[in-house]
């Protein structure tokens, strides 16, 4: 049910005439109000505890007038206050009301089995997301995925496939051995490489076992041991 509808039936309501029962309707609009009655409750208690609200998201689908959309696509709106690095990108809307704006069109309605998945709310939250997938194509890229090296397409896809494995290697490193390391966990690949990945060590064998020999005056000797041991305390897949 669109807007425009929900505005008609409720006024209709208020003066008093005769509404057709919907129960769609009803559930619809009750799940509305207490939606606002929650942010209202929110608002109210920032405001009391002096803390200003930094963003807020709205659903503008049943104001969309243009036309060519596919059906259930809704439109999620989200605005911030700008950062200084922001400010010279503002449109002269966004300059005169203070707020830089973002839109999202989704086609998601409801997720089956996650309470309040159709709220804005949770779908703002889920798109906003998405954005360490492109973190990751960006490390992709610079791994090897920004330039082929050759004209020839089994080339090209060999190098893809190596680097793909590189990438993946590199984000399960992180996520099994460095998890816990602030400075290391989300770092760029080119600081891992100077870090960690082109330490200079020495892996040798004594007595019947390997010896890795570190500079002890290497600032991340410790995290790369530490991580090492983790990484070989993994069990073994038969």
């Amino acid at each position: 049910m669109k807007h425009a509808e929900w505005k008609t039936r409720r006024h209709r309501k208020l003066l008093g005439a005769a509404v057709d029962e919907n129960t769609q309707y009803d559930r619809l609009y009750e799940e509305a109000e207490l939606a606002h009655d929650l942010g209202q409750l929110v608002y109210d208690r920032r405001a009391a505890l002096g803390l200003q609200a930094a963003y807020f998201v709205a659903e503008l689908t049943g104001l969309n007038t243009r036309e060519g959309w596919p059906d259930g696509t809704r439109l999620i709106v989200r605005r911030v206050k700008p950062s200084g690095r922001q400010i010279k990108k503002l449109t002269g809307f966004e300059r005169k009301t203070g707020w830089r704006y973002s839109i999202t069109a989704t086609n998601i309605g409801r997720m089956w089995g996650i309470a309040g998945s159709h709220q804005p709310q949770f779908l703002d939250v889920l798109h906003r997301d998405h954005a360490e997938v492109e973190d990751r194509v960006r490390t992709n890229k610079a791994m090897g995925l920004h330039n082929l090296p050759s004209k020839s397409w089994d080339v090209n896809r060999g190098w893809m496939l190596a680097a793909n494995l590189a990438a993946d290697l590199d984000a399960w490193l992180r996520l099994l051995g460095l998890h816990d390391v602030d400075d290391l966990a989300d770092a760029e690949i080119d600081t891992m490489r100077f870090r960690l990945y082109h330490l200079p060590a020495r892996l040798t064998k004594h007595a019947r076992c390997r010896w890795l020999r570190i500079d002890s005056t290497w600032p991340w000797a410790k995290a790369f041991t530490v991580c090492r041991q983790r990484l070989t305390g993994l069990p073994a897949l038969t």
